[in-house]
């Protein structure tokens, strides 16, 4: 066991050194309010390329894990799509990650069906991993996490409720000079 932990440290190590020598310093990311947001880390995406966030600087972000057979996200779900509607023109990109919470949600073709049936015209990576939802150090569904233009995080919703508080945030962020 210990040999195993070693060698996974090692990696660990030789990982962040390789990341520090491409970036030339050990960013501060951590996914709280006022900390650089971390990239999403999936290979899958629905309804759009892979995008990293350090592409979209001078753009506000919203980032939401969701399921699809959570009731919660289901609620939350009309005004994530309204949102997107009415400030996609003035800079809001909204991505909703998946992170599957049970089995069967772990099905592409299932999400997929999903988000036709439902209509969701954003960026849908696939979680099913929970690489990004660990990176985050996520734990509930649903969560929204808005990011400001310069990539910094500026706001966290967990669950449904606070609909007029995340818009009024969403024009604070997207009013801000790049």
């Amino acid at each position: 066991m210990r040999a195993k932990q070693a060698m996974v440290s090692r990696m660990t190590m030789g990982f962040i050194m390789a990341w520090v020598g491409l970036i030339g310093q050990v960013p501060d990311i951590r996914a709280e309010v006022g900390h650089l947001a971390p990239e999403i880390a999936n290979p899958t995406w629905l309804n759009s390329d892979p995008v990293r966030l350090k592409d979209l600087r001078g753009k506000v972000v919203m980032v939401e894990f969701w399921t699809f057979g959570c009731w919660n996200c289901r609620n939350i779900e009309p005004y994530v799509k309204a949102w997107h509607q009415k400030y996609k023109d003035q800079g809001l990109v909204v991505i909703a990650i998946h992170s599957p919470e049970f089995q069967y949600e772990h099905d592409v073709d299932k999400v997929q069906a999903y988000i036709d049936d439902h209509e969701i015209p954003y960026a849908v990576p696939i979680d099913n991993e929970f690489a990004t939802w660990r990176q985050y150090r996520n734990r509930y569904w649903s969560t929204l996490y808005l990011i400001d233009k310069q990539g910094i995080i500026q706001y966290i919703r967990i669950g449904e409720g606070g609909y007029d508080t995340t818009e009024q945030e969403i024009q604070r962020l997207l009013a801000q000079a790049n």
